[in-house]
């Protein structure tokens, strides 16, 4: 089950569980859209993958035991470890590779 984070890792906006704006990569890396294509260029600083839209849980109870009641999105702020300069270079060297062919 995802975490859903509460930021974006890189520039910290806020992105709640219902955020159209969230994207993550495969290990829950988590971005908003502008830094996510802007900046990052569809490249994960940490894993190298690419990035999708991130799912929203509902926020209603529709089935017994699921929904952000049963199951709520995580708390704890999460920033990247890496430097902008460690970033950027990260990016130049596989932005030019499809995130499938990484």
């Amino acid at each position: 089950m995802l975490e859903i984070r509460p930021n974006c890792e890189l520039c910290n906006c806020d992105l709640p569980a219902n955020a159209a704006n969230a994207m993550i990569c495969s290990y829950e890396c988590t971005y908003c859209a502008d830094c996510a294509h802007g900046v990052l260029e569809n490249v994960c600083p940490t894993c190298g993958g690419g990035f999708q839209p991130r799912p929203i849980r509902p926020a209603r109870t529709w089935r017994k035991g699921l929904g952000l009641g049963a199951h709520p999105a995580s708390e704890k702020r999460v920033h990247t470890k890496f430097s902008t300069e460690e970033i950027a270079a990260h990016v130049v060297r596989i932005r030019d590779i499809a995130p499938e062919d990484r």
